[in-house]
């Protein structure tokens, strides 16, 4: 893998090498352990950095006949590795072998070997040699990529206690940052589950909840916590935007059926999770956060294997959800409430690229740049062909110009060249229809504009600036 990999032209490399290689990342949205940080933790060897809990390795390997006992079972960490080092030749035309590569390119310095059975031993003493170095550990690592702010995703309960040890270290160069994810709260369908959150939430509110008003009343009192702490930002994981007519009544007996251990209607929560959504908008749009929302994921869908082993193991896949009239209805009704917030929009299914391109568009209104987003390539879709057709779809119909840029949305320390990777990509689209005349041969009209997607778009965006 060559520093010119992916850039096709003379003034891709130009673009990539002059104007976005060298641009601090700032990784809005990713799922890495504040407490890794916070404790500047130094793995003991590549598959605990690499391996452990990357569901999409995981996919392949199971693919690739591995038995389970090599993937999340009992084998040694060699096994593991071993076991996906033989497995990577197979992922050709995969995006995990550009990955994987880029991985072991930076920050390892390996460019010399691909991975695959012959060379598995030597990289392992290679990488784990490098591991036990200061450079890389997990603060080492964030130095090395030039992250400048990484926002990790956090339930409402959570005490923020690592994010509060890190705000008072002066040691650490890097903004860390959490972010609200209150999917629990709405996650209704389980009345038990949904009660023993409940209490969880008492517990972390210090209030005891017995109707509905109680609840919205500690959630807001953890949103208001999670201000005090930094945080700007909201995710919600859903399946698609809930936007059903309901009325406060309507809200509270559901609320108290809940409570009472018995399951509510089909209608019910629909209603239920409708109003919770717009009412966790409301709390950011009062704080001046931005909301995100990502769509579109069927998940568990391996009841065996969700038994077993959990959620997010590797058994998700794209779901077929209607979208576009509860999004649009959702988004009008704080639109004319006067009560949207800065808004980023990340679709699943690509049938949903230009219903998204197009919906932002309804409701930007010049007071922000770039109000609403269409969010980066996500999941099954962040790899080459998807985050061309994403480029493709904002600069068609929305403004690729005010784009906030890439993120990892991973639990891997080692998942920042996937910036590299967009930026890679972007540069080479951009330069060869400079080199074709759809785009001026103005290298640092272009480049500029390259580099307010890397970095500055976000940076002005997002406001971390006022989060301490």
């Amino acid at each position: 893998m060559h520093d010119d990999f992916l850039l096709e032209t003379k003034t891709a490399r130009e673009l990539f090498h002059g104007y976005a290689e060298s641009m601090p990342i700032i990784d809005y949205h990713c799922h890495l352990s504040p407490q890794d940080i916070a404790e500047n933790r130094q793995f003991a060897n590549l598959t605990q950095m690499w391996l452990y809990g990357d569901h999409y390795k995981w996919r392949a390997m199971r693919t690739c006949g591995v038995d389970e006992r090599y993937v999340t079972g009992n084998a040694t960490d060699w096994e593991k590795f071993q076991k996906w080092a033989e497995t990577v030749p197979k992922t050709l035309r995969n995006p995990l072998y550009h990955w994987t590569h880029l991985e072991l390119r930076r920050p390892f310095g390996i460019t010399d070997r691909v991975l695959n059975a012959a060379t598995a031993k030597s990289i392992w003493d290679d990488c784990n040699a490098k591991l036990a170095q200061q450079e890389f550990t997990t603060r080492g690592i964030l130095k090395q990529m030039n992250v400048r702010v990484v926002c990790t995703t956090d339930d409402p309960v959570d005490s923020l206690n690592f994010h509060k040890a890190m705000k008072k270290d002066a040691s650490l160069q890097t903004k860390v940052i959490p972010a609200f994810r209150p999917d629990k709260a709405m996650t209704v369908e389980n009345a038990e589950a949904f009660r023993k959150y409940v209490a969880t939430l008492e517990s972390a509110a210090d209030m005891r909840i017995t109707k509905f008003q109680d609840f919205l009343a500690a959630l807001r009192k953890r949103h208001d916590f999670f201000h005090r702490n930094g945080c700007r930002l909201s995710d919600h994981g859903i399946e698609t935007v809930y936007a059903e007519d309901y009325t406060e009544r309507e809200i509270q007996s559901a609320f108290r059926t809940l409570l009472s251990r018995k399951p509510l209607s089909s209608a019910q929560v629909l209603k239920f999770k409708s109003a919770m959504l717009y009412e966790f908008a409301v709390m950011d749009w009062e704080k001046g956060w931005t909301q995100q929302y990502h769509l579109g994921a069927l998940r568990n869908n391996n009841s065996r294997m969700m038994r077993t082993l959990g959620p997010d193991t590797g058994f998700d896949s794209i779901g077929d959800f209607e979208v576009g009239r509860p999004l649009a209805k959702f988004l009008d009704r704080l639109d004319k409430d006067n009560k949207l917030a800065k808004t980023i929009l990340y679709n699943l299914n690509p049938r949903d690229n230009e219903l998204f391109a197009t919906m932002i568009g309804n409701f930007q209104d010049g007071t922000v740049p770039g109000k609403l987003q269409y969010g980066s390539a996500w999941w099954f879709l962040d790899q080459a062909d998807g985050m061309a057709k994403q480029i493709e779809a904002l600069s068609n119909m929305g403004m690729l110009s005010q784009f906030v840029g890439m993120l990892t949305d991973s639990r891997s320390f080692l998942s920042f060249p996937r910036h590299e990777y967009f930026r890679r990509l972007l540069c080479n689209i951009l330069g060869s229809e400079i080199e074709k005349g759809l785009l001026p041969n103005d290298i640092h009209l272009v480049g500029g504009m390259m580099q307010d997607i890397c970095y500055n778009n976000a940076e002005k965006y997002f406001g971390f600036g006022n989060a301490d």
